[in-house]
């Protein structure tokens, strides 16, 4: 561990323990730029990195391309005071990874949310702004799982009869290919060949849509089942 590295140390969320990585900029000399929400307001501050670490473990994240360690840095110094924190757009992730990568990325939140890499940005700031019942990151997390079942939901029952009529097309011009080649009509049984090609390859695609969504509703009813 060095000044400037992006460094992560294990925290709690919605109950579930080392449930995320907690993300900093380590300054060199015993201190960490980090999100902070020590107070009613999460803030970038500067805090010691035994508060940072708070007994847990400090690993390093490691890039095959950064910026320096004096730029990172003055990145990081640059948003001290900002309170802008947000959970799945704006959390210390985002904000250590800018600092050292100048992409603001979390790629836990994309693991924990795939969803995320296609949702309305308008709608997700909306649900962790807007009051929740229990007031708590609890419920602004279990609204945007709501929310993103609900919206596999369509999708999937659009896709599925396309790869239906995908996978029955592919079938259909096989034959008439067979029957074509039988009956010695070359022309018609090219024809019919490159008709099941595209089939094919249409249904493949969509077949690889299909299984995208099956891997985030799993992932969905997962993750909704742990901070249930």
């Amino acid at each position: 561990m060095a000044w400037g590295d992006q460094i992560y140390v294990m925290r709690s969320l919605a109950g579930l323990q080392s449930a995320y990585e907690h993300h900093g900029i380590d300054c060199g000399d015993g201190t960490v730029i980090h999100y902070s929400k020590r107070g009613e307001v999460p803030k970038v501050t500067r805090t010691s990195l035994l508060e940072f670490a708070s007994t847990q473990p400090v690993t390093v994240k490691r890039y095959a391309t950064c910026y320096l360690p004096d730029a990172t840095i003055q990145r990081a110094a640059s948003r001290l005071g900002e309170t802008k924190y947000s959970l799945l757009l704006n959390n210390c992730e985002h904000f250590a990874t800018w600092c050292k990568t100048g992409r603001a990325v979390s790629h836990q939140i994309q693991d924990f949310l795939p969803f995320l890499e296609k949702a309305d940005p308008d709608w997700v700031d909306q649900v962790l702004h807007q009051p929740t019942e229990s007031g708590d990151e609890q419920a602004q997390v279990q609204a945007i799982l709501d929310r993103a079942l609900a919206d596999i939901k369509p999708v999937w029952n659009n896709l599925q009869p396309q790869y239906n009529r995908a996978v029955d097309e592919l079938r259909d011009w096989h034959e008439v290919a067979l029957l074509a080649m039988q009956q010695g009509r070359e022309p018609v049984a090219r024809r019919a060949i490159a008709r099941k090609l595209a089939a094919k390859e249409r249904a493949q695609t969509l077949k690889t849509d299909l299984d995208r969504l099956a891997e985030m509703t799993e992932t969905l009813l997962r993750n909704a089942k742990k901070i249930s």
